[in-house]
């Protein structure tokens, strides 16, 4: 980043933000989203789920330890734009492959810092996500504010099929196989996947298309519902699949937008969050006993809980504003949460999911056998 040159970044309402361009040369829109973790920068770029936003990172300093692959959530970063306070020129860490300047010009994403990102967070708090436009290349207030005005809004978008898998595949589990997982790829991350393997379970990956008698023929012992981005509102017929799925009786998980699928599956509706969910410090109560966990979050979508019909469960709540968490079906095997168990980087007080999982899964060979 030795050479100073300028960027625009302009909201829907006519806000701007004038600050210095980094990584990629170049314009993008957005729906303009923040988010809280203080580390974990690469994983936010490589989760699928912001395909569609430009991200505001609310800690001052980014890219002060760089990148490297083994931090990706996926095989390259989503997000259309990125916005910091100050941009790191050095990559201080044993473990830098690259800089960050130079992994998002690499992979053509422009970014702003120099910005006063605790005002643009605020504006958010206070009017919500909306359109914006991120430029290095128009520079012109106005021109930009209407580029904003005119890009896709997040409501009713459809965004699954971009970041989902073209095929099928497998991943191996680490050590003796003990469970088949299905997962349907809606933007799965890939320490889900890391989770499941460690766990003993040979997961398939399956696009987001595909029908509930195709991953039922396969035979699974669970199927697993993952992240991703846009509105579960535009996702009917995937929700038609889902819901198959469901009632077939095949123990089912799903986290995030999976679970907002879920939510829409059991009949009930989902709506878009003032600011959403982004970051890693969102408490969640587990009613049932009483517990608090501390979660990794990335969504602008929740499930109403008045939607929900009785024979759903509403299992975990938000502290912050009571949005519906996780929930349960009281007969039949499926369970989901609303945040990121898989959370890389952290926290991980919600990691226990994944073996509440393999246990629905050997209860329910358990009543096959017996």
């Amino acid at each position: 980043m030795s050479e100073t040159k300028p960027a625009l970044l302009a909201l829907e309402d006519g806000r701007t933000f004038r600050g210095r361009a980094w990584g990629a040369a170049g314009e993008v829109c957005g729906e303009m989203v923040f988010n809280t973790s203080m580390t974990g920068y690469q994983e936010v770029l490589t989760d699928p789920s912001y395909a569609g936003q430009i991200v505001c990172m609310t800690y001052p300093l980014i890219g002060n330890y760089g990148v490297n692959a083994a931090d990706a959530e996926s095989a390259r970063p989503w997000v259309e734009g990125f916005v910091v306070r100050e941009a790191s020129r050095m990559a201080s860490s044993w473990r830098a492959e690259e800089t960050l300047d130079a992994y998002l010009k690499r992979w053509h994403i422009p970014a702003i810092d120099h910005v006063d990102t605790r005002a643009l967070v605020r504006h958010i708090r206070d009017l919500g996500a909306m359109r914006a436009c991120l430029s290095s290349i128009d520079l012109d207030a106005d021109s930009l504010i209407a580029k904003a005005r005119a890009s896709a809004p997040m409501e009713n978008r459809e965004l699954a099929s971009v970041v989902t898998t073209d095929k099928p595949y497998e991943v191996p589990a680490v050590g003796a196989e003990r469970f088949h997982v299905v997962c349907y790829d809606f933007g799965v991350k890939l320490n889900s996947l890391r989770e499941f393997a460690a766990l003993g379970c040979r997961i398939t990956v399956v696009p987001a298309s595909t029908t509930a008698t195709a991953v039922l023929a396969l035979k699974p012992d669970g199927i697993f519902l993952s992240n991703g981005p846009g509105d579960p509102a535009a996702m009917t017929e995937v929700v038609t699949e889902i819901k198959r799925v469901a009632q077939s009786g095949t123990p089912t998980f799903g986290i995030c937008f999976g679970h907002q699928l879920l939510g829409r599956a059991f009949g009930g509706t989902t709506y878009k969050l003032r600011f959403g969910h982004r970051g890693g410090n969102q408490p969640v109560l587990e009613r049932a006993v009483g517990t608090v966990e501390i979660t990794s979050h990335n969504h602008g979508f929740a499930v109403a809980a008045d939607s929900l019909p009785a024979e759903v469960e509403v299992t975990h709540i938000n502290l912050n504003d009571n949005c519906v968490e996780g929930m349960r079906h009281r007969q039949l095997p499926v369970f989901s949460v609303q945040y990121h168990p898989e959370a890389a980087p952290g926290p991980h007080d919600a990691e226990h999911h994944f073996r509440r999982f393999i246990e629905l899964m050997e209860q329910s060979k358990q009543a096959v056998v017996g």
